[in-house]
């Protein structure tokens, strides 16, 4: 127990972190301009948030031995897993729902201050369908792979910070 409360002082766990999400993000890109995938709406949103744990691994790597930086990389890790874990479970409800009330939008809802599909459109621009399921892999498709990412990265969160707090309760 001790061992799991302490890895969130050694930056390389962090950075692990990191790493995983990034290449999550490669990969992403390589199903996008590769295997001529279209991202879209859905996807793109789940990009953000494994953004948000790439940026998490980071600021946790930098910032290891102090608190209030390891808080901030603790918020963007919850935030990212947990909104990931939202997304894709909202993905896979419109992919496999006969509803034609289940779409999505064509243009993401970025905040006015941060419109990501205008600066960066190689990254956040949306230009596949949401219901389309143009990829599987083990009778599973991308979301629902997604959803299995997310889970353990909201898995590893919980149990990472319940422990942080047993032990430091403890002492």
């Amino acid at each position: 127990m001790n061992y799991l409360s302490e890895i969130t002082t050694n930056y390389k766990a962090w950075l692990l972190l990191a790493l995983s999400a990034l290449g999550l993000e490669l990969s992403a890109l390589y199903f996008q301009y590769v295997l001529d995938l279209a991202p879209c709406i859905m996807c793109i949103y789940q990009r953000v948030a494994i953004f948000a744990i790439v940026f998490a691994g980071i600021v946790g790597a930098a910032g290891c031995n102090y608190m209030v930086t390891r808080l901030i990389a603790y918020t963007l890790w919850a935030i990212g897993a947990i909104w990931g874990l939202i997304i894709a479970i909202e993905h896979v409800d419109i992919q496999t729902s006969n509803s034609l009330f289940y779409s999505c939008e064509f243009i993401p809802n970025f905040p006015a201050w941060a419109p990501l599909h205008e600066w960066l459109p190689f990254l956040f621009e949306a230009t596949g369908d949401c219901g389309e399921i143009s990829w599987q892999f083990l009778g599973f498709s991308m979301p629902q792979w997604m959803i299995v990412v997310y889970a353990t990265y909201t898995l590893a969160f919980a149990i990472i910070l319940l422990n942080r707090l047993i032990c430091a309760k403890k002492l």
